[in-house]
């Protein structure tokens, strides 16, 4: 039977199911009451809640990531502690799950920074100039603050300072470049260029001459005290759905606010979330966990189809800035999140670009258990780039790399001397489930049995048209995905 609490749960949850439904209310006492004192706050803890989601899950994400990579030594995923390089001298496969729409052209290197005592120091040698290769740096709310590397920085040897929001010193000689990180955790992403699978050894030269440090080590000076020790929480997919704001929680405190959050942290600290604080969903009333759960449902939603419509339609494949800076992004939480929907720690558009598509060009699904499909690209129309391009299959469902009998994820240009040409010098590609025989099994790139989710990546590309730049306004197009006859 229920009590007097229970009854008033009841009427307040049926209001404000009405009022989201759009109907009106009769006038009376009865209504006001209702209005202003339970459907009102409802409807505010929701609304806080999906703008504190979409917020929120970048931050959550990335997370994630550290703590599989960094934290849990038994995740499956873990490359090293803080402050340590990790080289992987192979590229991504399939095997690899903890980030979605993984590279798998140029073998990472990894870099997590606690820049909580003191700034890093990130030291590159001398590669090869026809070698690409690129150290993105990003930070807890995934901004890209910085870059080193061939088109940043060149790919002459050099030291550059890495330093955490709250850092006051000046940058020593011989360093060539600060760079800033808006939060006290920080990632560096090393790519480096591997040219064909016999090319391992010299990348792994290249990766052994990447070298990072703290300031003080880099002076040879004594270390400054330790930074008190950091209980992180253990995280997973189930995990972070029922438990997502203990775990923006704790990420703030690790992210000073900057001016344009001082709005959704303060609402978020309504709610009972922010730094120095421990929100705990299962501890809440009734009420409020279907106020918190229906505001992260209408904040997922919004970032699905964020995701789904970002950027612009150019024969179908989606062109959009997939990543950027503080600025970039200017407040548009809901861009960030889709961004990080997509691909988390996308690079700066003049980085690298990503047409993306799931559709043919008559805009059906694409679908290896249904189909095979084509993609030609005419003669003189190949990706306009200076490093290079690539072409990689995900499963549409996971955004994972495939599992495939000849453990091929992509088709880049490296691969060109290798694969054949159409009479007229064109190129087509063939994307399907099963090998399209022997003599086309070169330009073969395998689909899983089912949803296809495909991603061009376009290194450093180029400036003067025909260019891809800015993305989806630039004169050169990505040719559409053709359904195979």
């Amino acid at each position: 039977m229920l009590n007097k609490r229970h009854l008033l749960k009841s009427v307040a949850l049926a209001a404000a199911g009405a009022a989201l439904g759009g109907r009106a209310f009769a006038e009376g006492p009865v209504s006001e009451f209702l209005s202003k004192e339970i459907i009102a706050p409802f409807l505010e803890s929701r609304d806080i809640a999906e703008e504190g989601f979409i917020f929120g899950l970048p931050i959550v994400m990335n997370y994630a990531i550290m703590y599989d990579f960094v934290i849990n030594k038994n995740s499956g995923q873990f490359k090293a502690p803080f402050n340590t390089i990790y080289n992987t001298h192979r590229v991504f496969t399939y095997k690899d799950t903890a980030v979605i729409t993984p590279n798998s052209d140029t073998p990472y290197s990894l870099l997590a920074m606690d820049l909580r005592a003191e700034p890093m120091v990130i030291s590159v040698p001398d590669v090869d100039p026809k070698r690409y290769y690129s150290v993105q740096l990003a930070d807890a709310s995934t901004y890209n603050y910085g870059y080193i590397g061939s088109r940043a920085t060149g790919n002459g040897a050099g030291d550059y300072l890495v330093a955490g929001p709250d850092w006051k010193g000046e940058a020593p000689k011989g360093v060539k470049k600060v760079f800033r990180s808006g939060s006290q955790f920080s990632l560096a992403i090393f790519r480096t260029q591997l040219f064909d699978p016999d090319d391992m050894p010299n990348v792994i030269k290249v990766q052994e001459g990447y070298k990072a440090q703290p300031l003080s080590a880099y002076l040879k000076q004594p270390a400054p005290p330790a930074p008190p020790a950091v209980h992180f929480p253990r995280i997973d997919k189930e995990l972070a759905k029922k438990d997502f704001f203990k775990y923006l929680d704790f990420m703030l405190q690790f992210i000073p606010a900057a001016p344009n959050e001082a709005e959704i942290r303060a609402k978020l600290a309504e709610i009972g979330v922010g730094p120095g604080r421990s929100f705990s969903f299962k501890e809440l009333p009734l009420e409020k966990k279907i106020e918190i759960g229906l505001g992260m449902k209408r904040g997922d939603d919004k970032v699905k189809a964020a995701d789904a419509g970002m950027g612009v339609n150019v024969n179908n494949w989606r062109l959009a800035a997939a990543g950027g800076d503080r600025a970039f992004y200017d407040g548009d939480w809901l861009k960030r999140a889709a961004i990080a929907k997509a691909g988390i720690f996308g690079n700066d558009p003049e980085e690298a670009t990503y047409p993306m598509t799931r559709v043919d060009g008559d805009g059906n699904k694409l679908d290896g258990s249904k189909h095979a499909y084509t993609l030609t690209f005419p003669a003189d129309a190949l990706p306009p780039v200076h490093a290079f391009w690539s072409i990689t299959m995900y499963d549409g469902v996971s955004q994972l790399l495939i599992e495939n009998p000849i453990n091929r994820y992509l088709i880049n240009s490296p691969m060109l001397p290798g694969m054949k040409r159409n009479a007229d010098g064109s190129l087509t590609l063939y994307i399907q489930r099963n090998s399209p025989g022997a003599d086309k099994e070169s330009n073969w790139l395998p689909a899983p049995n089912g949803p296809i989710y495909l991603v061009m990546r376009l290194y450093w590309p180029k400036t003067e048209q025909p260019s891809v730049l800015p993305p989806g306004a630039g004169e050169w197009k990505p040719p559409a995905v053709k359904k195979a006859s």
